[in-house]
């Protein structure tokens, strides 16, 4: 009991962090009562479902902060774009690599807008060449074959879409346009409040268990990049009507236009991020 009251508290403040301050999702304890069963779950595919959810529901409107697993997010962030980065520790390889990052404490108030300010400028400005494509190197997936798995990856009642091909630069290959995704069935989102719910089709939940059907294959879906960003012709123009490629608002020129929404394209369910 002490050992599963203490991976619970451990869970629920590490990579399954909510709003609720004091409060622990109850969903974790469903998985802690068999000990011996506890490396037969996918504890990183869970945290980074978790993850996902929490990124959509930060986008609502009326959203404030944003929770799970955002030591992840944040060495992400830092192995992937080097404007971002922070001081780094020398550390040995059997080391957890974000343990190396010291983030700064940094000021609030004043400071805290302006930096965000300056932070969305980097962004907008951001090249293709300012992006570490490979940090793990081009043959990361070999290490973890299931980082070409395609499909849902869940925690307990949330499943999101999880596609390789979205982020193909960062197998070393040149970037597609990807094929559609698995999407939900039906989703609800109410008009009041930042949560929402999807559902899945039953015969969605036996797709994890089928890795080698699921795989991507790097070298039929495209091929090895010359140059770490390298993407086919076609693919700006595809992105650029799915996504919102700035974030300041212009304030001067002719206006912007307007991404497609979801169901305007055979593309039904689009991730906001692809770790």
């Amino acid at each position: 009991m002490e050992v599963q009251c203490y991976l619970f508290v451990l869970l629920g403040s590490t990579l399954f962090v909510d709003k609720s301050r004091d409060r622990l999702r109850p969903a974790i304890n469903l998985f802690l009562k068999d000990h011996r069963r506890l490396a037969d779950y996918a504890w990183g595919a869970g945290a980074l479902a978790y993850l996902y959810r929490q990124l959509g529901v930060a986008t609502r409107a009326g959203s404030k902060g944003l929770c799970g697993c955002l030591t992840l997010l944040q060495a992400w962030i830092y192995e992937y774009f080097p404007l971002f980065r922070p001081s780094q520790l020398p550390q040995s390889p059997d080391a957890p690599r974000a343990s190396s990052w010291i983030s700064p404490r940094l000021p609030g108030g004043d400071e805290a807008r302006q930096r965000l300010v300056r932070y969305r400028q980097l962004l907008d400005e951001l090249s293709a060449d300012d992006v570490t494509w490979t940090p793990y190197g081009r043959d990361g997936n070999t290490d973890i074959p299931r980082s070409l798995y395609t499909g849902p990856i869940r925690f307990s009642d949330i499943a999101e879409g999880y596609d390789p091909s979205r982020c193909l630069r960062q197998f070393g290959y040149r970037q597609i346009i990807p094929a559609a995704m698995t999407v939900p069935h039906d989703q609800y989102r109410p008009a009041s409040g930042s949560s929402y719910i999807v559902f899945w089709d039953p015969w969605v939940n036996q797709l994890w268990d089928n890795v080698a059907a699921r795989r991507l294959e790097l070298d039929f879906a495209s091929r090895p990049c010359e140059h770490p960003s390298e993407i086919v012709e076609e693919y700006v123009d595809w992105f650029l009507t799915r996504s919102h490629p700035r974030i300041t608002h212009p304030t001067d020129g002719e206006p912007q236009p307007r991404p497609l929404l979801v169901h305007q394209v055979s593309y039904d369910f689009l991730l906001l991020f692809q770790i």
